[in-house]
């Protein structure tokens, strides 16, 4: 019997072929195909949507922000070259379900929401479908996380005007950074970067995308606050 998600998992990997020149691959890898089976996208989206929620486009989650669309948190996962024992920092929790996808991997995840009554919801769910190796924080991602750096990978789930220097500094030799880089409303292009053994940075722009912008103070604000909770 087909399942809504067995649906959605073929339209992501339809696009996925579509779009093969632009991100370097025609198929996702079993383990990321893997993760988004086993992740319940309904449990991160609200109520009134989960009719819609193996639909393949992004959706309201509240205060102007959105859950993305599943093929685009299909290819940055991808995009990532992480998995299981690796270290990742996310930039925009969110509903928490792009947290939960690289939790499936097996990667122990370090996710910043700049917004606090979304941190609170989306740390509620981790928690209640036992994501554990997530941790969510309130603060400006834009500064990274410091305490738990370097990382093995770090993704930015909102569209930001340039790249972030204290990411980058976070980030391990031979790690990746995925980001949307463009003006809200204006061209954003997702990018992937990559750390080289001596600490050379180099990127290129994969593909045009839209998502809702950075918020806060683009490393200009106060640092985050230490409570913790346990991708057009």
């Amino acid at each position: 019997m087909t399942t809504p998600c067995d649906t959605l998992l073929t339209e992501v990997e339809s696009d996925v072929r579509m779009t093969a020149a632009a991100i370097g691959f025609d198929h996702l890898a079993p383990a990321v195909s893997d993760a988004l089976r086993r992740v319940p996208r309904h449990a991160f989206v609200a109520p009134a949507q989960r009719d819609l929620a193996y639909a393949n486009y992004p959706l309201p989650i509240g205060s102007g922000q959105t859950i993305s669309q599943p093929y685009i948190v299909a290819i940055m996962s991808q995009l990532l070259g992480v998995g299981a024992g690796d270290r990742v920092f996310e930039l925009g929790t969110g509903s928490g379900y792009q947290a939960a996808v690289l939790a499936a991997l097996g990667v122990a995840v370090y996710s910043m929401e700049i917004l606090p009554e979304l941190a609170e919801r989306a740390r509620i769910t981790l928690q209640a479908l036992g994501y554990d190796q997530v941790q969510v924080r309130t603060g400006d991602g834009w500064l990274g996380w410091p305490q738990a750096a370097p990382f093995d990978g770090i993704i930015v789930t909102a569209a930001a005007p340039r790249l972030p220097e204290a990411l980058l500094d976070q980030l391990k030799p031979g790690g990746r950074l995925v980001i949307p880089l463009g003006a809200p409303g204006g061209n954003q292009e997702l990018a992937l970067y990559r750390k080289g053994p001596a600490g050379a940075v180099t990127g290129h722009n994969l593909l045009p995308v839209r998502f809702v912008p950075v918020t806060g103070g683009l490393g200009r604000s106060a640092p985050p606050s230490d409570k913790e909770s346990s991708p057009p």
